[in-house]
């Protein structure tokens, strides 16, 4: 059926102002969820910082409304949220529900969304000593392996001869568990730290080595061949042709050994040292302390998510020349 001019001109108004519905509907459902935070009876106490989380979903509500009301560049691109910004106070509701409002969830197994905020608020120094602890950690531990894992891999794939030495280790030796050799590492390093370090490390190299070495190993040889045939030295065969083509690999190795950083980085962070999400986590269950772990586990989960933000702004700009022949 043929669409009419004025139904075409509102759909195109539509589009060129799309976060106005979900705007307004995620600003309303950000005012419910404050409302039902201050005003549905709890089950069975009054829990701190309910007023707080309140103001801070009318202040969020008060800001979706604004950004609805004057579409812009912002607007276009908190399109993409739309849909999670009205499911979240939903979410969030359902969670008051199952523990303040009806404790249909253990105390104090499990705690509201407020408790969190408390735990921001009132034990923020601790929490931010630790963040800054596993951060400094983990980049050392991440660089270490990221470095001599680029290396390996370029090595054995371009050097059969290398290749025939560092093989065998790496099938024996990679599949292991980093946290398998934790009691090895403590015993070998002077410190916990160190030992940390090298076990993060480990984690981080595996991948990168396997993926820059797959990478290296399949770039057409057609591309050295012309290389050559243009007086291509050995040097420029591998940081001109082999490195920029073996990249795409590289990162991939580099988004897995970051996953796998993190696992090994709590393990790690449990065994002797004095500050980290690992020993804060260890130290509110010790305390039975749930709404400190769920704090901690929530800015590590942040923490994570926003490393790979990072590392995928760097993968775009270094790879900035793939985007035409590459569907990304």
């Amino acid at each position: 059926m043929p669409t009419s001019s004025a139904e075409l001109s509102r759909q195109g108004t539509w589009r060129s102002f799309p976060f106005w519905g979900t705007g307004f509907v995620a600003a309303l459902c950000w005012v419910a969820f404050a409302l039902y935070s201050t005003e549905a009876p709890n089950a069975t106490r009054d829990w701190p910082y309910t007023q707080e989380l309140a103001n801070l979903s009318l202040g969020f509500a008060a800001l979706l409304a604004v950004i609805a009301l004057l579409p812009g560049r912002f607007a276009r691109k908190l399109r993409p949220a739309g849909k999670w910004l009205v499911v979240l106070p939903i979410l969030l509701g359902l969670w008051q529900l199952a523990t303040a409002k009806q404790a249909l969830l253990p105390v104090p197994f499990f705690a509201p969304p407020q408790a969190l905020l408390e735990v921001y608020a009132e034990d923020w120094a601790r929490l931010a000593e630790s963040l800054l602890h596993s951060l400094w950690l983990l980049l050392n531990g991440v660089l270490l392996g990221a470095v001599f894992g680029f290396v390996a891999g370029i090595s054995i794939g371009w050097s059969q001869r290398i290749g025939y030495w560092v093989h065998p280790v790496l099938r024996i030796l990679g599949p292991v568990p980093s946290t398998a050799l934790l009691p090895i590492c403590f015993f070998i390093f002077p410190s916990s730290w160190g030992a940390s370090v090298f076990l993060i490390a480990l984690a981080t190299w595996f991948p990168v080595t396997v993926l820059t070495w797959s990478g290296v190993a399949s770039v057409d040889r057609a591309y050295y061949d012309v290389a050559r045939t243009l007086g291509a030295s050995q040097r420029f065969l591998i940081f001109r042709v082999a490195i920029p083509a073996a990249l795409p690999h590289v990162f991939v190795g580099l988004f897995m050994g970051l996953g796998a950083s993190f696992s090994v980085l709590v393990v790690a962070e449990m065994m002797g040292v004095k500050a980290g999400l690992g020993w804060y986590l260890q130290w509110a269950q010790g305390w039975a302390a749930y709404a400190n772990m769920y704090a901690a586990l929530l800015v590590m989960a942040l923490l994570c998510s926003g490393l790979i933000t990072l590392l995928f702004l760097v993968r775009d700009r270094v790879l900035s020349w793939q985007q035409g022949a590459v569907k990304w």
